[in-house]
């Protein structure tokens, strides 16, 4: 917990850069400038409503891939060159769902964290699902990046666990055998809500560990969560109208924050 509160702070709120889908993806609308431009307007919005990280994540990617195209990496990494002068706060990646290219994209940009599912084994949307724990932290070693913060993701959205064991079982194994530094807890889908119950019980069991909702926190609902949870990463509250793939609403963004505020100055 000493080393989680020393990056990130108390309690801390990190915030989405959901990037427009990249090259190779079937979205994508081949406007390579207009991705820049659109993360740089989330960036700068999110930075002045005041969250305590960002992260970069593919989440247009759609259909979505266990292996990425090595072109959504790289493009990835050409975004956050572009950005990298105007970040001011702490910042991560995620490249949907691979662990070895979110490795490899934090290694490449200097990002502080990484987020992804490094463990577990599911029936999903993609097909069959597995953790690459084992891989991903070797090259991590390889690649000379022992400080990189990892979040496990030990709830897969899109997904559902064939592992029998309980969550709690689940997200403490994921600290003991794969060495997660911090344990996320996640709603079915991309912005749909965490039980926060899940949390409370994760929470319990792993009192020295840091544990956040991953998805789904809503103005209405972030300060019963923070009472909770270590932090919170949140997205799709922060678009305009609520909508994941939209962008950044920089009142929404403030008034999100406002209420986090609240909540801080409480304990």
């Amino acid at each position: 917990m000493k080393a989680f509160k020393e990056r990130f702070g108390y309690k801390p709120v990190i915030a989405m850069v959901h990037l427009k889908a990249l090259p190779g993806t079937p979205l994508y609308d081949g406007d390579l400038e207009g991705i820049v431009a659109a993360a740089r307007h989330d960036l700068q919005a999110l930075q002045e409503a005041g969250v305590d990280a960002v992260m970069f994540g593919n989440e247009n990617d759609r259909p979505y891939e266990l292996q990425v195209d090595p072109a959504s990496t790289a493009t990835m990494a050409y975004v956050i060159g572009r950005l990298r002068g105007e970040i001011r706060v702490p910042f991560g990646v995620d490249v949907l769902w691979d662990p070895m290219a979110t490795v490899a994209l934090a290694a490449a940009t200097g990002a502080l964290f990484a987020r992804e599912i490094f463990t577990g084994l599911y029936g999903s949307d993609m097909g069959l699902w597995q953790g690459r724990a084992a891989e991903a932290l070797r090259y991590r070693k390889r690649l000379g990046r022992d400080d990189l913060f990892l979040f496990y993701n030990v709830s897969a959205e899109f997904a559902s666990p064939l592992d029998t064991r309980s969550l709690v079982e689940r997200a403490r194994s994921a600290v003991f055998s794969s060495l997660a530094d911090a344990i996320l807890v996640s709603g079915p889908m991309t912005g749909e809500g965490v039980d926060l119950a899940h949390i409370r019980a994760v929470k319990e069991a792993l009192p020295h560990v840091p544990v956040l909702a991953n998805t789904g926190v809503r103005h209405d609902t972030v300060a019963a969560i923070l009472e909770v949870a270590d932090g919170v990463i949140v997205g799709t509250a922060l678009k305009r109208d609520g909508y994941t793939f939209n962008p950044v609403d920089p009142k929404r963004a403030q008034d999100f924050m406002a209420r986090v505020r609240e909540v801080r100055g409480r304990a």
